[in-house]
């Protein structure tokens, strides 16, 4: 079996908010140094390393991930989603990014991307959150800015304008 040079570099590929990418990855490139330095999508913040902070949370096949936590080749053939693939189009912020707005619920922005990846994913999962289920959601990120009022009161602002919006469709 040939033995592979720690420099050996990878074709990865995957499909990315919808569309389908590829590069080139040496076998110990982190999944967030892929998405920023090969693919330039910078929304995906690389705060600890550690998997700790939670703002590289990216989705991945439909599951947030620390994207710290994994290498770039171990995507290949997945479906991610960073925080670019939020809006609904070009110029248009989701509802729980309009939320954040709405509420204030950033200040340096570092931790955003992060934390709205893993909202998103959890009001999908949790249509009607009550306020102490998304501070113990919250847990796993944290924001040295915030004091997190703001950022709960989006989420439950967003959750309350995805159910009407579920309502009028049916």
């Amino acid at each position: 079996m040939p033995r592979l040079s720690a420099d050996a570099r990878h074709r990865v590929a995957f499909v990315l908010n919808g569309r389908a990418v590829e590069g080139q990855a040496e076998p110990r490139m982190l999944l967030t140094d892929f998405l920023r330095h090969v693919l330039g999508m910078t929304g995906t913040h690389v705060g600890c390393e550690h998997g700790v902070c939670g703002a590289c949370t990216v989705e991945i096949d439909g599951v947030p991930a620390r994207a710290c936590l994994m290498l770039a080749v171990q995507a290949d053939g997945a479906i991610l989603r960073t925080v670019e693939g939020l809006a609904p189009e070009p110029g248009r912020l989701s509802l729980l990014q309009q939320a954040f707005r709405r509420h204030h619920a950033l200040q340096c922005g570092f931790c955003t991307p992060g934390i709205l990846m893993s909202l998103d994913n959890y009001l999908r999962d949790n249509p009607d959150p009550r306020e102490d289920d998304v501070r113990i959601f919250l847990t796993g990120h944290l924001c040295r800015c915030t004091g997190y009022v703001p950022i709960v009161a989006a989420a439950l602002d967003a959750a309350a304008r995805l159910r009407e919006m579920k309502e009028t469709q049916t």
